[in-house]
Order: structure tokens, then sequence, then C-alpha cells
């Protein structure tokens, strides 16, 4: 199942239709997609009998907006990638590094960035989407409590997130605009492996990332399992899981997103983002 918003209404995605959740339901179901996720398996159980018939809205991959556009919580990981660990100057850690995003960030999965000052970095991401209350959940139990995958981009002003120490991971990683996601909610039984998709980034047509996921450190059960170990997981919880090796300030010479630049995020079986960066109207490069 794919799960998708158009112009704030939850919907149903087969190929370039979409079934409105709420209409093609009688009113059972909700409009809202975060009010959706909190009957998650009443949606499952009920989508699982839906004919092609309802499906009859033509969909615009540009029109399509944030999966889960209001979470209350975004988790995320640090260094899960051995190789982005080693281009960081680090070994692989024995716990996962974790830190937030705040929520104001999360937007959709074409937008425009407006660049602040600094030296914004890109950081393609898988993401898991809480679908039920998790608390204590062990991995081997973990994947019932995720309603669905999705692709990020963790965007990153690597100087606010660098400044101090410790170190502000939080602020860098949230200026408006700064998690995109989607394009779509994509449930875990679509893929053969959950546990083993492909993962990139280009940047203007470059490829800059790729891998696959199978890579990550602490896979996504294993993410849940130590988190909700301490937090309470809510149904709309974002969980980025780390970004593959490739990003700008490792490169050499270091390379930052600037105005122009279009950004492509892949993963296999979800689909894509696009983000294009804007300065702010009357600033350029030479004030940063």
């Amino acid at each position: 199942m794919r799960i998708g918003v158009l112009d704030g209404r939850a919907v149903l995605l087969r190929g370039d239709r979409a079934a409105d959740v709420r209409w093609a339901s009688h009113g059972r179901l909700p409009t809202d997609p975060m009010a959706l996720l909190e009957q998650w398996q009443g949606v499952r159980d009920w989508a699982a009998g839906l004919s092609d018939e309802a499906f009859d809205i033509d969909v615009d991959p540009a029109a399509l907006q944030a999966p889960v556009p209001r979470p209350r919580q975004v988790f995320a990981v640090a260094l899960n990638y051995p190789p982005h660990a080693a281009e960081a100057g680090f070994t692989p850690p024995e716990e996962p590094l974790v830190f937030t995003k705040f929520p104001t960030c999360v937007t959709g999965p074409r937008t425009t960035v407006e660049l602040p000052a600094g030296k914004v970095d890109w950081e393609v991401e898988l993401v898991a989407v809480i679908g039920r209350p998790a608390h204590r959940v062990s991995a081997d139990r973990a994947w019932e409590t995720v309603a669905g995958l999705t692709v990020g981009q963790d965007l990153s002003e690597r100087v606010s997130q660098l400044r101090g120490n410790p170190a502000q991971f939080s602020l860098g990683k949230s200026f408006p605009g700064f998690g995109p996601t989607g394009p779509a909610l994509v449930t875990p039984d679509e893929f053969d492996d959950p546990d083993d998709l492909e993962i990139t980034g280009a940047l203007n047509g470059e490829v800059v990332q790729r891998d696959r996921t199978k890579s990550m450190i602490f896979p996504v059960p294993e993410l849940i399992a130590r988190l909700s170990a301490v937090v309470p997981l809510l149904p709309g919880d974002l969980v980025f899981t780390g970004t593959p090796a490739g990003v700008g300030n490792r490169r050499t010479p270091p390379r930052y997103l600037t105005e122009g630049d279009e950004l492509v995020s892949r993963i296999e079986g979800i689909g894509e983002l696009r983000q294009r960066f804007r300065r702010p109207w009357g600033k350029d490069a030479s004030h940063v």
C-alpha cells in the first residue's frame, strides 16, 4: 500500500492514480493523514479490499505533499553507514548516535529551499514512519510498529551544526525546508526485503551518494528497539536512519549547495525527492 497527500488530503496511490481515502471509505476514515496514522490497522484492513474503480484521481507527481506533514517527534541517526563514518574520520559507533530534527523543517517531495548563510550540505536517508504506539519494543517485533517507509533529505547547514562544544546538530539541521520527505509512505510488505533497498543522491545529474540500506550499522528494527527503550514512539513519528558516504563537506575540495542546484534523492521501491535551492532576495554567495 502506498499513501500520499494531495491538497492536504490523504490518498491511496496506485500507479498514476489515487483514491481519496475519506470519499472512498464513505466517511469512515479521516482526511487528515496524521489522524489516519492513529488508526493504521483499520486503514490497512480497509485498503486491502479497495477496487480499481476507487482510484479515480489523476496524480501529478509535482502535486504530492509530505506524506506525514506534522510529526510529533523526528529522530535522526548519525554515522549509520560504515563508509560515511570513515569519510567523517570516525570508527563505526557501538551505539546509535541520535539527534532530532525539529518538526517545522518537514516539507514535501518537490520544493525550493531557501539557503541560509553558511554551508548547506546534502544527506539522503531512508525514513521509517511509526504506525502505532511503541514503547520497549524488541527488535524482532519492531517492523510491526512501522506504518511504512519514505525518502528523506537531512539537509544540514554545517556552520550552525558544528558551532560550539558540544555541536548544535539539531539547530543546523532544522532550518525551514531542511526535512523534505516523500513522495509516498510505502508499507513494508510492498518490498521483497525492506532492509535492503538501493539509496542514491544526485546533484545536478551527478550521482554523489549510492549504497544499499542493508549496509546500515543499526537497521530499522534495531533503531526502533533502541529508541523505544527510552522514548515512547507515537503514530506519525519519523526516524531518519542515517546517510551513506558522499556528503559534500567530505569531498576534496568540499562542495556545498548553491543557488540553482537541483538535488534528487531516490530509494528503490519508494520514489524520489527533488529540491532546488535559492538565495534569499538581495543576498549572494559573497555574503555567506
